[in-house]
Formats: C-alpha cells, structure tokens, sequence
C-alpha cells in the first residue's frame, strides 16, 4: 500500500471500467483500472467527536473517482491520474494525494502496468498589498 507519515484516508483497488489508451481498439471499449488512493487529511476532529460529518467521505471519492474515469476518456493514464488528483485536492479536505492507476489487462506477461503520483494542495502565502512601510 501506499506509504505516509500523517492521517490518511485511503481506497485500495478502487475497480473502474473506462476508455483509456491510445489506439482506436483502445477507444472503442472500456478497460479495467485499478485506482489506490491515499488523502493525506487532518482527522483529529473525526476522532474526537465519532461524527460522520467530521469525516472526508471514502464513498463520496469513490463515486466521484469513477465518474471522473468515465468522463475523461484519457489516452494516457498519467493524464487520467493527475486530472484525478486535481480533483480530489480541490474537491476534498486533503493537502496530499498519492494515487496509483493500474491497468491489469495491458500487458500479457505483468499483472498489472500503471503510474502512481503524489500531488500537494497549493499554498497561497498572504502577501501585503502595500508594503511601502518598508521602503522607509
């Protein structure tokens, strides 16, 4: 599984079947992905209060994750992947998302081929609009 060093919610074999790859055969039938996912979230609040509500929702990004696969109709998995995780940052209480897309019926000889990237929330540092105090 994917490896962290803070609270995480994860999906392991999240199974989807979609239009992925890049030639015409490819395009015109679904494949099998496998999708692991880990959000790298604060769950102290869940922990303490026992509240759903409190809670980053796993069904909610499961459902979600499948619709977006179903969507794209990617060519290349690590455009499918980096669309995913810019969708789960913006969608989710999550800083961190590592995700890996597997396709298992690829290649004959492998169990399964793919692509496994981590992606971080943006930080917008507060800049002063005025900062002529400290041309003084």
């Amino acid at each position: 599984m994917l490896s962290t060093e803070s609270d995480v919610v994860f999906v392991k074999g999240l199974k989807v079947e979609a239009v992925i790859g890049v030639y015409d055969w490819e395009r015109a039938i679904t494949q099998p992905l496998l999708i692991d996912i880990a959000l790298e979230t604060d769950m102290r609040k869940a922990s303490a209060s026992d509240n759903v509500e409190d809670a980053l929702n796993y069904k909610a990004v499961c459902d979600d994750v499948s619709v977006w696969c179903k969507a794209l109709k990617a060519k290349l998995l690590e455009h499918l992947a980096g669309q995913i995780a810019d969708k789960l940052l913006a969608s989710y209480p999550c800083h961190k998302v590592t995700l890996r897309v597997a396709k298992p019926t690829a290649i004959k000889q492998a169990d399964a081929v793919g692509v496994q990237i981590t992606r971080y929330a943006k930080v917008v540092a507060n800049k002063p609009a005025d900062d002529k105090a400290n041309d003084a």
